[in-house]
């Protein structure tokens, strides 16, 4: 008896479904190794830095780059959702981590922010570019941000160690300008100001009084 390949399966019995299953993975896989390596370039030459210097960095062909990102302004503003995904996702952690030390975790927080903004030279003024692809980005970022810090801000107010005065989007706003470059590109001045806006949060602490609205 001769063995027959059972119809609409290949020679191991795979489904059809197998290889563009595959194609699929590996093709996630491929903006994942993008989207990482665009976050080390940003940081090191900024959001025009070289398409080929990306890809070589992520291990995959310009033509793939390309593939999956035909536009600089998607890279970007993808690189810039993810960013703002994982910092806001830190804070629950970093809260775990800092226990009852609620001004710790708060600074922590606020320092993980100040780094994720930092690093992306030529951010602000490719998201004032007018790109379509950054109409929503403001939004995003306040919409994921905004709770987090206040998942922070709030216990460490209910604990009378920080003022209750200021909104979570004006210290938000703070630090984002303190991150602006000097003339000569230097970012070293953004660690002490962001540190001096946390004495100002603990300076004059006053128990039981919140911001009463969010904006």
């Amino acid at each position: 008896m001769s063995l027959t390949t059972p119809q609409g399966h290949g020679p191991q019995g795979e489904s059809p479904e197998v290889q563009p299953r595959q194609v699929r993975a590996d093709a996630r896989a491929n903006v994942g190794k993008v989207l990482v390596a665009a976050v080390a370039v940003f940081a090191e030459e900024g959001v025009d830095a070289p398409a080929r210097t990306i890809a070589t960095r992520a291990g995959v062909g310009v033509g793939t780059f390309y593939r999956h990102f035909p536009k600089r302004s998607t890279l970007i503003a993808e690189v810039f959702r993810n960013e703002v995904d994982a910092c806001a996702a830190a804070a629950p952690t970093i809260a775990a981590a800092c226990g009852n030390d609620h001004v710790k975790a708060l600074t922590v927080w606020l320092h993980r922010y100040m780094d994720f903004i930092s690093s992306k030279r030529g951010l602000a003024s490719a998201l004032h570019s007018g790109d379509p692809a950054y109409v929503d980005l403001h939004d995003y970022f306040d919409q994921h941000l905004g709770p987090a810090l206040e998942s922070l801000l709030a216990p460490a107010i209910d604990a009378s160690a920080v003022r209750a005065d200021v909104p979570p989007r004006t210290i938000l706003h703070a630090v984002r300008s303190a991150c602006v470059p000097d003339d000569d590109g230097s970012i070293e001045h953004v660690r002490p100001v962001t540190d001096l806006l946390i004495d100002g949060l603990r300076f004059g602490a006053l128990e039981g009084q919140r911001p009463t609205t969010w904006a």
